[in-house]
């Protein structure tokens, strides 16, 4: 999903980056898959980035820094075995203002998260508490590389970044996009299968004529969307 700045509507995280690609923009995702705390949760919002070197003291630190609406990225290099985010942060980070929470790591207080409501995704649940690190310790994390500023979207299919440069173009083609394919969807139910709608036999034989052609460029000469 995605929050339309015109008008306030939510848009998929599968059509945004749908609509990526359409536009021959590649949209970043993390490295590993982010997934949200509890089911349902979803977000949308610029990005700040703070890492995750002196446990909750560098949380509070990037609350002071954060205006409402961002969503806090809590970098602790992807570590898989310590959680860095439990249900008081996300109690103060709510009250803070913040549209979410992304973990590059994993969180805890799992049921307590989902009472709070404050969307949070991370790596996973994990029990333990963040190990002390040694002062100028250098960390062999996963980098997950964005600019601050670039914007998240997160639902229950996983969580993207869209380059706030591109954000406006790509709400835009997605929006067609959702449009498009649930006017598909509509029909289907009522009995026009896709091949009908998407005039599947033209395209084999356009397929048989000019092996070249792609079903990519045949849905945008047809107006079809499906992927």
């Amino acid at each position: 999903m995605s929050a339309d700045p015109a008008g306030g509507q939510i848009w998929p995280t599968a059509a945004l980056w749908d609509a990526g690609i359409r536009l021959g923009h590649r949209l970043v995702l993390p490295p590993l898959p982010l997934r949200p705390a509890a089911s349902g949760m979803r977000l949308t919002g610029p990005l700040l980035r703070i890492r995750h070197t002196e446990g909750v003291a560098s949380i509070l630190e990037g609350l002071d820094e954060a205006r409402e609406g961002d969503v806090l990225f809590i970098d602790n290099e992807g570590r898989t075995d310590e959680a860095c985010v439990g249900d008081l942060v996300a109690i103060e980070a709510r009250l803070a203002g913040m549209a979410g929470l992304v973990v590059w790591g994993c969180h805890r207080d799992t049921d307590e998260l989902a009472v709070i409501g404050l969307p949070v995704f991370s790596l996973g649940p994990c029990p333990s508490s963040p190990t002390p690190r040694p002062v100028g310790g250098v960390d062999a994390g996963r980098p997950f590389p964005f600019e601050s500023g670039d914007v998240a979207v997160g639902d229950s299919d996983g969580l993207v970044v869209v380059p706030a440069g591109m954000h406006s173009e790509v709400v835009d083609v997605a929006r067609a996009i959702v449009k498009a394919e649930q006017l598909q969807a509509e029909k289907a139910l009522g009995g026009v299968s896709l091949r009908e709608q998407l005039r599947w036999a033209e395209f084999k034989k356009h397929r048989r004529e000019d092996p070249s052609y792609t079903f990519r460029a045949h849905l945008s000469r047809v107006g079809g969307a499906l992927e």
